[in-house]
């Protein structure tokens, strides 16, 4: 890998840590182009080239996998858990959390158990999948 290419993969990284850091926050794609030193639609299509989502899909399920983790351990309001992770309407995160995960938030709650394992089992086991696969998952 040349030395621009690797540089230029540090700053999509830096940029998607930005997104991991303030994942509440609202999108702003002219900011985290200019994390990464390119034009906003260089940016969108170097970052789906690279981590195989657009930069608003990853941002999207990084909120759900904040929510599905509120939704397990809190007896949160599943409308405060909206907000709270970013989105601005209980509509559009419930539909988004069915498109992504395959069910709503109340019956991924319902159904949820807390097992004692180590969180980083329980992620990896519960992490949201892309959006193709939950659809996949639901024709079959």
């Amino acid at each position: 890998m040349s030395q621009a290419v690797e540089q230029f993969n540090r700053r999509l990284l830096r940029a998607r840590d930005v997104m991991d850091g303030a994942y509440a926050q609202p999108l702003d794609i002219r900011r985290l182009a200019g994390v990464a030193h390119v034009s906003e639609s260089h940016f969108i299509r170097a970052f789906q080239a690279t981590f195989g989502e657009t930069p608003h899909r990853y941002l999207q399920r990084r909120r759900l996998e904040r929510a599905m983790f509120m939704l397990r351990e809190t007896s949160r309001d599943v409308t405060e858990i909206c907000l709270d992770v970013g989105f601005n309407s209980l509509g559009t995160f419930s539909r988004t959390f069915r498109e992504i995960v395959g069910e709503s938030p109340t019956s991924y709650r319902d159904r949820a158990e807390v097992k004692p394992v180590p969180t980083c089992f329980t992620m990896e086991g519960t992490r949201p999948s892309s959006f193709g696969e939950a659809r996949a998952k639901n024709r079959h």
